[in-house]
């Protein structure tokens, strides 16, 4: 029977407790979930370690090369576990080794870094999927990175080992750098993560608030300046990095907008279904039209893409739609569409149930023929863009990845 207490309750009220109530219970499951991808011993995520051919591989050397180098004393002697073999190698130490064999992959001063947009205002494209996987592929070839997630949902902070509404603050975020640029300054707001060579500007829902914020003070004040408030913040530490990854919401907004004049290069994931596709299309013709009103209306110099790369997501091709389509996109989009695909994988659903990418896995969580099958999508993907990269830049004209 009701009480009396439930009975006197008004509909905001009831409303109220009941979303609060599924809140609370929602974010004791994030917190399982992410207390389950931390390390027990230091309560941090963990970034990835290599065997000795496979570090050789990603630091451009033998392993015969990294044994000399360890024995003239160029390298420290490496330990070994209990069972006699070598103590894997750290993103860390891969820097390190880089260093002494002179293989970092760094550009050069004068080359600009690859400012690059992962966008698409349809959700369930693979958009995060894609930045999170190519912001961890050039950290993990040496590349020196920023991932700034501009998206209020923050799911890709919340794959840095974050509960993004509780552990962190706005002044954690691009919205409270927005509000006190003076106070805080962008580079306090970088955080360091468990992948060397990737730092983080992380996102929470009250990143939400710029949309609105930006829209008012355009009405207000008729300047498009405000446009330029992630480019800015970006100039400020560009310099640091090689690559910067975006991660904008997936919805042609105004920090959506904000992110495109930022960027100098986009990456565009396109499933290959009829719904999927056509956002695409609108996406696009969204973009252009509102980047020319843009020019036209307030005087603006139009962005300039040093690339823009359209990569088949979500993939399966046992539906013969999906084959269709992808024919007819490779034929009509020509050299903007990636030859390589990412396809479907349990791999990639079960890596995010445990808060983890494929590349931060250290063992196949379905089974090693589809892990592999899956890693191989994943770097043919990230590789091509990577080719993209370099081609930007001067001083590595003409060399292959």
């Amino acid at each position: 029977m009701a009480t009396d207490a439930a009975l006197d309750a008004q509909p905001d009220e009831l409303l109220e407790d009941g979303l609060g109530n599924l809140h609370r219970k929602a974010l004791t499951i994030l917190k399982r979930i992410r207390d389950g991808a931390l390390d027990p011993e230091t309560g941090q995520k963990v970034g990835p370690s290599y065997s000795i051919s496979k570090a050789a591989s990603l630091v451009g050397r033998t392993a015969s090369a990294i044994r000399e180098a360890e024995r003239d004393g160029r390298l420290p002697q490496r330990d070994r576990t209990a069972s006699g073999h070598r103590v894997q190698y750290s993103l860390e130490e891969l820097d390190h080794m880089r260093a002494v064999f002179g293989t970092r992959p760094w550009r050069a001063p004068t080359d600009t870094p690859a400012v690059i947009s992962v966008s698409n205002f349809k959700g369930g494209v693979g958009k995060s999927t894609v930045a999170l996987h190519l912001a961890q592929h050039f950290a993990i070839h040496g590349y020196r990175v920023l991932f700034i997630d501009c998206d209020s949902q923050a799911s890709s902070t919340m794959m840095f080992g974050y509960r993004p509404d509780v552990d962190l603050t706005e002044d954690d975020t691009l919205y409270g750098h927005f509000h006190n640029p003076e106070l805080l300054g962008v580079r306090s707001i970088i955080r360091k993560t468990h992948f060397f060579g990737l730092d983080l500007i992380p996102a929470n829902l009250k990143l939400y608030n710029l949309e609105y914020e930006i829209a008012g003070y355009l009405a207000q004040n008729q300047n498009f300046d405000i446009i330029d408030l992630i480019a800015e913040a970006i100039d400020t530490v560009v310099d640091d990095y090689d690559i910067v990854i975006m991660d904008p919401p997936p919805a042609l907004g105004m920090v959506s907008m904000a992110v495109l004049q930022a960027a100098n290069a986009m990456v565009i994931p396109v499933p290959p279904s009829v719904i999927d596709f056509a956002s695409t299309v609108s996406f696009i013709d969204m973009a252009r039209t509102t980047m020319k009103q843009l020019e036209q209306l307030a005087k603006r110099v139009k962005p300039a893409y040093n690339f823009i790369r359209l990569v088949g997501s979500r993939v399966d091709e046992s539906k013969s739609m999906h084959r269709e389509i992808l024919s007819m996109m490779r034929q009509v989009f020509g050299g903007s569409m990636a030859t390589s695909v990412l396809k479907t994988s349990a791999e990639i659903d079960n890596a995010s149930s445990r808060m983890k990418t494929v590349f931060e896995l250290d063992r196949p969580v379905t089974s090693h023929e589809v892990h592999n099958r899956c890693m191989k999508y994943l770097s043919d993907v990230c590789r091509e863009i990577e080719a993209d990269v370099i081609r930007s830049w001067a001083s590595r004209a003409g060399e292959a990845v």
